[in-house]
């Protein structure tokens, strides 16, 4: 990466503006301002992960590159979080867009602020951004999302397809810990009783999640899809084929009326100039083109660049710790694009080309076959290499090889391929199948297989049964009916290599990925088709910047971490469990002397023949300190399930110094109505 030192525009930096809403409460931003430009627009960045510490690495290097171009970057701490007053109930609920609304009004009357207001973000800031452009406050003039979603309950960290992910558990520990940490003393007098006054009030979100098995109100809120037509800012959206919220710039493109564009690269679930694998690209240029055009009016052509960009990986080798993947870029004018057709392919059974593989039971072919009947009910422990909800590294988070789920799922190979195969979009699945039990869901992994055995995974999809026909409305299998089922695989842009082959591999399982069903169903699978989007074929069509940045933070490591990712198998009592140990160490600020520190442990066991042996167990550890000054906040979390109910346990402690100054604990009991 190009670290830039020069700009347009020499900059301020305010660590602490002040922002005080109509109900009294303060929200404290930090703004980097071009000195001398005059009334210039704002852009804001509106999260909960805190700008002293928290994005603060990121922060410098983005939002000081922006405001060197002339631009006010303004970077604001939500209510209940980091330097900001008040409390936090929830994600992304009426009282956080209400405030985001408050504060693009603020901005735009100051009068440094040209009146024209974007917004951006990654994950969270790039939910409400779209959210915050749902509500269409007058100022807002574009938004710039990065690794969202727009169907909070079809496509979030808590629900897809309707199965319940591990994650919902796992996120509500991570929130549990990451709004526990008081402001920094240096800008907050009251620290300490705003500090009690947040602990006392921190909510253990994971039950309330689990316990919404449909789509309901709750989840409708904030979903933008529920009315696309009220999309009326320009949208820039971005995804990650590593992350698991590709599909959302696909949806975006398609639906949205106002002008909008997507870009899709190999990327996990960072900023598209620092993620990996690579290429990383020039993020900030093509975001101050975007932002030149939409908040400075300026006529440079940016609407008229493809509508939907995306890089097109290669087959290779699978790697859960990819720093780079090999591909192209294609650049569609239009989404859905013309340049893709769609290929059935049949599932059959009893014929077809040999598989490397002893465990495959069925083919893929555009002809079909003879009637078969084939049963799936995998072990629970399928799904150890499935990788991260939202990888963020190279800490083996990536899925990896999946020949060894291949061999206990039940897969359906196509031929080798005379020469390559481009897909670009998603592939729409088609079962007819039976349940011995009312409640269980399929996955479906469509998976690149090369001549060696290998298999990497290309993208995967899910469905809980109860929802076939319905995510608002969900009701039990009917037991030992045949019915008829459909649901999407991920979008993809995917290349495979000649001489490879094209591998659907279904599964009841998926561990630690979704939580297992109470009882371990059987399907019956008795017809099926798999729907592919396959792309004309293409050379690379677009040439994007090189990464650049501003100067990183000044910073010194006070400690190093350390990350460990184990698969365990205890060959006494039969579990397998995945094991990570994620310390990152210790490290200080050179700028205002703020140490901080975080420690993360988890446990995802499971027994292969007993899907409610499940259990997850996850350890928080913040440290904070400045001089004869510390505070430490842990918080533990564990998961387990019996065949009637869901239990969540919690619990959250704090101290100052050596002085324990809080504790609480949380036990929820959540019924299992659909999961």
């Amino acid at each position: 990466m190009k670290i830039v030192t020069d700009f347009p525009f020499a900059i301020t930096d305010d660590p602490d503006m002040g922002i005080v809403l109509s109900d009294g409460c303060r929200l404290s931003a930090r703004v980097w301002r071009p000195v001398g430009a005059g009334p210039v627009p704002a852009v804001l960045e509106y999260i909960p992960y805190r700008k002293r510490d928290g994005t603060l690495p990121r922060d410098e290097m983005m939002h000081a590159y922006v405001a060197g171009h002339g631009y006010a970057c303004v970077r604001v701490d939500m209510r209940g979080n980091g330097d900001s007053e008040g409390l936090m109930t929830d994600e992304y609920t009426i009282q956080e867009l209400a405030d985001a609304c408050e504060v693009i009004e603020w901005l735009a009357a100051q009068d440094w602020c040209s009146g024209s207001v974007g917004m951006m973000g990654k994950s969270w800031g790039g939910f409400n951004c779209l959210q915050t452009a749902f509500l269409q406050p007058p100022a807002l003039k574009a938004v710039m999302s990065v690794c969202s979603t727009t169907d909070r309950f079809a496509d979030d960290i808590h629900y897809k397809g309707g199965c319940l992910l591990g994650e919902n558990f796992g996120w509500g520990a991570v929130m549990l810990s990451y709004s526990s940490r008081p402001s920094d003393p240096v800008l907050r007098a009251d620290w300490r009783a705003e500090w009690l006054r947040r602990l006392e009030n921190e909510p253990w979100l994971a039950p309330r999640w689990a316990e919404m098995q449909e789509k309901n109100d709750y989840w409708k809120h904030g979903s933008v899809s529920e009315d696309y037509a009220r999309m009326t800012v320009p949208v820039l959206s971005w995804g990650g084929w590593a992350d698991n919220y590709m599909n959302t710039v696909a949806h975006l493109v398609e639906n949205v009326p106002a002008p909008v564009q997507g870009i899709v690269g190999p990327w996990v679930h960072q900023y598209p100039h620092t993620a990996v694998p690579g290429p990383a690209i020039g993020f900030l240029q093509v975001a101050l083109r975007w932002w030149d055009r939409w908040l400075k009016g300026i006529e440079n052509g940016a609407e008229h660049d493809p509508a939907y960009r995306a890089y097109m990986i290669h087959s290779e080798a699978p790697d859960a710790s990819a720093k780079h993947r090999a591909g192209h870029w294609v650049a569609e004018a239009a989404w859905p694009s013309p340049r893709v057709s769609r290929q059935v392919l049949v599932l059959g059974v009893g014929t077809g080309e040999p598989s490397a593989l002893q465990s495959t039971r069925g083919y893929l072919s555009r002809e079909g076959g003879p009637e078969f009947s084939l049963q799936v009910n995998t072990p629970q422990q399928l799904g150890m290499h499935t990788g991260e909800f939202f990888p963020m590294g190279l800490n083996a988070e990536m899925p990896g090889d999946q020949a060894s789920d291949d061999a206990i799922s039940v897969c359906f190979d196509g031929a080798a391929l005379a020469e390559s195969l481009d897909l670009l979009g998603a592939a729409r699945l088609s079962l007819t199948l039976s349940s011995d039990q009312p409640l269980g869901f399929v996955v479906a992994r469509l998976c690149d297989v090369a001549p060696d055995g290998s298999s990497v995974r290309i993208a995967h999809g899910m469905l809980n049964l109860c929802h076939r026909d319905s995510m608002e409305d969900p009701v039990p299998m009917p037991v030992g009916q045949a019915v008829a089922v459909a649901f999407n695989i991920d979008q993809m842009a995917y290349r495979l290599a000649a001489g490879h082959h094209l591998r659907l591999a279904l599964s009841t399982t998926y561990w630690p990925f979704l939580w297992p069903s109470p009882e371990a169903a059987t399907l019956t699978v008795t017809a099926g088709s798999l729907d592919l989007p396959v792309h004309q074929g293409s050379e690379n069509e677009w040439e994007p910047p090189a990464p650049e940045a501003a100067t990183p933070w000044a910073n010194k490591v006070l400690r190093a971490g350390k990350t460990t990712r184990k698969i365990e198998t205890d060959l006494i009592s039969g579990t397998t469990a995945l094991v990570i140990s994620d310390d990152l160490g210790d490290v200080e600020n050179l700028s205002h002397g703020l140490c901080t520190g975080e420690s993360m442990t988890e446990l995802w066991q499971i027994h292969p023949d007993d899907p409610l042996s499940a259990r997850a167990v996850h350890t928080w550890e913040q440290r904070l300190s400045r001089g004869d000054w510390f505070v430490k906040t842990n918080a533990w979390a564990e998961m387990t399930a019996t065949a009637t109910h869901l239990h969540l346990k919690a619990s959250l402690t704090a101290w100052e110094g050596d002085t324990k100054l809080f504790e609480r604990h949380f036990d929820d009991e959540v019924p299992r109505r659909f999961v």
